[in-house]
């Protein structure tokens, strides 16, 4: 046989493959969310009607660590880390207990009133679904890790309501600077699928379809480079809020449901004194400020505490959600400072800091277009990438690997986890000697063309 036509053989066969199983993840994935989501949404609707519903925070949290610390300790904290992990390191191998764990420690974790998102583990239930139904069909270990990445796709689409930025998401927050195009193909299917499987049984989604006037709009693209800024340096600041609080949690020597009831008594006295609505999903808060209404400009600083003590202490849910919260409010207090459109300017805080946390700066823009309209593509693009640049060698999600140097003058040592990469940066002097060659470079380039 050609070999080009024993190649389109080969391509066609692996095309039909992945369509069929990725099906079978999206649908998977997607009754896994849907049952997760409903079940929330009835817990939530009767803690409302609870006089302090609050009171049950210290005990939420002392059940989630008791559970995560004896059942299936890959459950605890975010859950988005623990599945990437399990990509780079065991060929996408999930033991089977960690999806029900997660499950009920996410639901008394946010039930109770926690600051934690539902994105995160319905990745990771996704992932760990996934993960499942490859070991009981004993595929090899390329294709059960392929099939896990679906998974993470799955679960982020189904539930946000944008199956692009979900497919994207699963190929990009592998690594930091690079993309695995490999497994786009079956990210893309399984995410539209789930996110279809959820519409059909009516979970709702928030898409604000802003008005935003011209694309091109010169004094917004400029605040939108200064927007990127601030919003990569508040992705930093949520960072090494998170690996402080993993810190001292590490350090600590009290049983871990005990650290976990009393971080739910300081989470319950910080914000008696503050603002309840830091707690919790913070879906209603991320809604108002991105249609344009005030809310209190240093929200940002008190979800980074909250979420890093729920997350850190006990709780078990997702980063993805808080990151969208503290975007959007240091995005609308960044636009009342600056008499700009708040809405708008909330929204791009929403996908900077999203960038910025977890290096996924073409998932932010491509969740912008999703959820606000094509008309905000060309700001996020801007905002999304400077802080993206702007924060670092960081990630809110530690298992990530390095594959990119932000910045020419910057050592980082490249193919490790970016929680275990070492640092170092060139003298200034070494910087502005670059430049200056750089600059007689050019000089004697174009010298050189202006000769007759």
């Amino acid at each position: 046989m050609n070999t080009r036509v024993a190649e389109e053989c080969v391509l066609f066969l692996n095309v039909a493959k992945w369509l069929v199983l990725a099906i079978g993840a999206g649908l998977l994935v997607g009754l896994s969310t849907t049952i997760f989501l409903t079940i929330l949404s009835l817990i939530l609707s009767e803690t409302e009607r609870l006089s302090y519903p609050l009171l049950l925070l210290p005990f939420g949290l002392a059940l989630s660590a008791w559970m995560t610390t004896s059942l299936a300790p890959d459950a605890s904290g975010q859950g988005v880390e623990r599945v990437i992990q399990a990509v780079h390191l065991r060929s996408g191998f999930i033991q089977a207990q960690v999806i029900p764990v997660k499950l009920v420690a996410t639901l008394l974790t946010i039930g109770a009133g926690g600051s934690a998102g539902n994105v995160g583990p319905c990745a990771q239930i996704g992932g760990g679904i996934s993960s499942w139904a490859a070991q009981m069909l004993k595929f090899s270990n390329e294709d059960r890790k392929t099939l896990v990445i679906c998974g993470i796709s799955a679960g982020f689409a189904s539930v946000l309501g944008a199956p692009i930025a979900g497919a994207f998401f699963g190929v990009e927050a592998l690594f930091v600077g690079a993309i695995s195009y490999q497994v786009l193909l079956p990210s893309v299917v399984a995410a539209i699928v789930a996110h279809q499987v959820t519409q059909y049984f009516q979970i709702s989604f928030w898409t604000t379809h802003l008005k935003v006037e011209g694309m091109f709009d010169h004094t917004l693209l400029l605040w939108s480079i200064g927007g990127g800024i601030v919003f990569g340096l508040c992705a930093l600041l949520l960072i090494e809020a998170i690996n402080l609080g993993r810190r001292v949690a590490f350090r600590a020597t009290l049983p871990f449901p005990l650290l976990g009831f009393l971080a739910g008594l300081v989470l319950l006295g910080f914000t008696s004194l503050t603002s309840t609505r830091v707690l919790g999903l913070g879906e209603g808060v991320i809604q108002e400020v991105i249609a344009g209404q005030e809310f209190l400009w240093y929200a940002f600083l008190l979800k980074i505490i909250t979420t890093s003590l729920t997350l850190n202490f006990g709780g078990s849910g997702g980063i993805i959600l808080p990151i969208c919260f503290i975007g959007a409010t240091v995005g609308s207090a960044f636009g009342h400072a600056f008499d700009l459109d708040p809405g708008q300017l909330a929204a791009l805080g929403m996908v900077g800091v999203l960038a910025g946390a977890v290096n996924t700066p073409i998932t932010a823009v491509l969740l912008a277009l999703e959820l606000f309209g094509v008309t905000i593509g060309s700001y996020a693009m801007l905002t999304c990438v400077v802080s993206f640049l702007m924060s670092g060698h960081r990630s809110a999600i530690p298992t990530q690997l390095l594959r990119l140097r932000k910045a020419p003058g910057i050592r980082a040592d490249l193919n490790h986890e970016i929680s275990e990469t070492r640092l170092s940066v060139d003298p200034w002097d070494v910087h502005i000697q670059v430049i200056k060659e750089k600059i007689k470079g050019h000089m004697l380039i174009r010298k050189k063309r202006l000769k007759p």
